[in-house]
């Protein structure tokens, strides 16, 4: 039994994505009881092997949901939507309402609730370097930002009214092998140029996917993080464009030419509402404009301080295993 865990049984939802199988591998490691939720039909193979129990069900079809936190402590909701550009209502839909049927299954059930959120919720689009958990939440108009916002609230306000724990985590850019911020960018690289936004000069405020997880368990078995929100932001000094260059090294491009911030936003918000109503991704978005045109180096020191949390993996390492999985895995060689 690891020292100091309490909760030693635990729902994932999300188990799939990125976040979520990485924090379900470390925990089972770590002898916790997994239990992941899966979407019908996606792969739960290597989970499923580890030792995971597998459960299926939609978060917006609460009859597909019932029991799912029977027997848990803890529940860690990763489920989102991860994509940087959509409707209000396909944003709302998982993130908001999809994690008030979560809410109301654990009523009863769990001892926690950690919810995922991220710095996305202080407001996209200007500089969030140097805020804390405690700054004011400045709504963009951006879906995935807003909704993180209502959905943040709701977490809140229900686990206040039904006497359950609430631990808030709002991650920086995380990245990792086979993470959006690496596969994404390879597959932008792959279609032609892609250029920098405000000359790259921003830094990347990235969190690497293992030192999120060891926040993350931290968060989960502290009593000191109960009612507390804590973003997780690993002190590394790479910029946007010795980050984007880094990687375009690796399949052999580089970047092309830069866009001002405000151009970019402008262009952003001009082609989502041209192309998204006819589900076409757009090819820039004010997501991307704001994550890479704006500092948002947002102060860790809470995680630091109260939690004892430390970046185990250095930039240097972090980047190595991301190549070796851009050799092996993306490019196949």
């Amino acid at each position: 039994m690891p020292h100091g865990v309490k909760f030693m049984k635990v729902l994932i939802t999300g188990a799939g994505g990125f976040i979520g199988f990485h924090l379900a591998k470390e925990l089972i490691e770590r002898n916790y009881a997994v239990r992941g939720l899966f979407m019908p039909g996606e792969n739960a193979e290597h989970l499923k092997k580890m030792g995971a129990e597998i459960l299926r069900g939609d978060l917006t079809k609460p009859d597909t949901i019932g029991g799912i936190a029977k027997d848990i402590d803890i529940v860690y909701h990763l489920a989102t939507r991860t994509l940087d550009w959509g409707t209000q209502k396909q944003f709302e839909e998982i993130m908001v309402g999809g994690t008030g049927n979560m809410l109301e299954e654990s009523k009863g059930n769990i001892s926690r609730f950690v919810y995922f959120s991220s710095i996305a919720a202080l407001g996209l689009g200007r500089d969030l370097v140097g805020l804390n958990e405690d700054a004011e939440r400045i709504k963009c108009g951006i879906p995935y930002c807003d909704t993180k916002i209502i959905a943040e609230d709701l977490v809140k306000n229900f686990c206040g009214s039904n006497g359950v724990d609430c631990t808030i985590i709002r991650p920086a850019n995380v990245f990792g092998p086979g993470s959006v911020w690496v596969r994404d960018i390879l597959d932008a690289f792959m279609r032609g140029p892609l250029p920098l936004v405000s000359g790259g000069k921003e830094p990347g405020a990235f969190v690497y996917i293992k030192n999120l997880v060891d926040g993350t368990i931290l968060a989960g078995e502290s009593e000191k993080a109960v009612g507390k929100i804590f973003h997780f932001r690993d002190d590394y000094q790479i910029t946007w464009k010795e980050y984007l260059n880094t990687l375009g090294s690796w399949v052999e491009k580089k970047t092309f030419g830069s866009i001002p911030f405000r151009p970019a936003w402008t262009m952003g918000s001009f082609l989502e509402k041209l192309l998204t109503p006819l589900g076409i991704r757009p090819p820039m978005t004010r997501l991307a404009a704001g994550v890479m045109g704006k500092n948002n180096d947002v102060d860790s020191s809470r995680s630091k301080q109260e939690l004892g949390w430390e970046s185990r993996v250095p930039l240097d390492q972090a980047m190595k295993e991301i190549e070796d999985w851009v050799q092996t895995d993306y490019l196949g060689t």
